[in-house]
């Protein structure tokens, strides 16, 4: 008598209306997690917000961020999956749909092997989340590009991450580190570009950086702040001070830290205060304070 094959626990499913890519019009299927029945048990908050989740017996690891992203198979344009519906200047399309080649051929550098029509991986899902981060490279200002690619960029890093525990000796870990630093430049952009008026990016509904919680224009404050304490550059040291005492301020300022707090409680308060007492060691210890 035959062994049973067990069948494999179902972590996402297929759409049944088809998405039109709006830069070339080949329609796909959007793929979808499924939730509850112990698929997601949440974890820890690292210090970039990010939301760790617990494998489960059944399911074993699950990686939802992956299925936030959608590519088209055909161009390989990708996007935050309501972005596809708002696309639509001639020449943006254009644009995309000249570059279809370069962005894959980016892509193949790092992740020579994903695949866009199959149940999305780990590596499948990293390879999406950076043919968007190309893509929004060359998208109109209304889709508030900058900010998008500034936490795709941050969750890239992530993924690359995970890849790097899951199958190491790829140079994932040097690969994240590369994306945090674009995260970095992106979130800087981001915020000179709302002063300015030129993006506005507080007019997006959620900053995430992860997609569990909604930390608003406070997380992009913090963020950026972290991310030039962990990954600006240190060759120049009076100019790392210069950065470092801004967004010292700019933490200070938006979170009140130093005076009655009370209105923003919460895991992001903490790490703010951390980072703060962080970056005034050492600033400290380079007698700038």
């Amino acid at each position: 008598m035959a062994k049973k094959v067990e069948k494999k626990p179902a972590i996402s499913y297929w759409s049944k209306d088809e998405l039109v890519c709006p830069v070339c019009s080949t329609s796909f299927r959007r793929e979808i997690m499924l939730s509850g029945n112990g698929r997601m048990i949440a974890g820890g908050l690292n210090d970039d917000l990010h939301r760790t989740f617990e494998p489960s017996s059944k399911f074993g690891v699950i990686y939802p961020l992956i299925y936030e992203i959608g590519a088209c198979p055909k161009c390989f344009s990708a996007f935050l999956w309501n972005d596809f519906k708002d696309l639509k200047k001639k020449d943006v399309i254009d644009t995309l749909y000249s570059k279809r080649e370069e962005r894959k051929s980016k892509v193949e550098v790092i992740f020579p092997h994903f695949n866009l029509t199959r149940e999305r991986t780990l590596y499948d899902g990293a390879a999406m989340y950076y043919l968007a981060l190309l893509t929004y490279t060359d998208v109109n200002k209304e889709l508030i590009p900058t900010m998008k690619s500034a936490f795709i960029a941050l969750r890239l890093a992530w993924l690359c991450h995970d890849l790097e525990e899951t199958c190491p000796g790829y140079n994932f870990e040097y690969i994240s580190q590369i994306f945090y630093r674009k995260a970095m430049f992106f979130y800087n952009q981001a915020i000179l570009y709302e002063a300015d008026a030129t993006e506005r990016s507080s007019a997006l509904n959620n900053f995430g950086p992860d997609m569990d919680k909604n930390y608003g224009w406070d997380g992009v404050i913090y963020i950026r702040g972290l991310l030039e304490f962990k990954y600006g550059q240190t060759e120049n040291v009076q100019q790392r001070m210069k950065m470092l005492t801004e967004a010292k301020t700019s933490i200070a300022r938006i979170f009140g830290l130093g005076k009655s707090s009370k209105d923003k409680p919460g895991p992001l308060l903490e790490k703010a205060r951390d980072l703060y007492e962080k970056m005034t060691k050492e600033l400290n210890e380079n007698d700038i304070l």
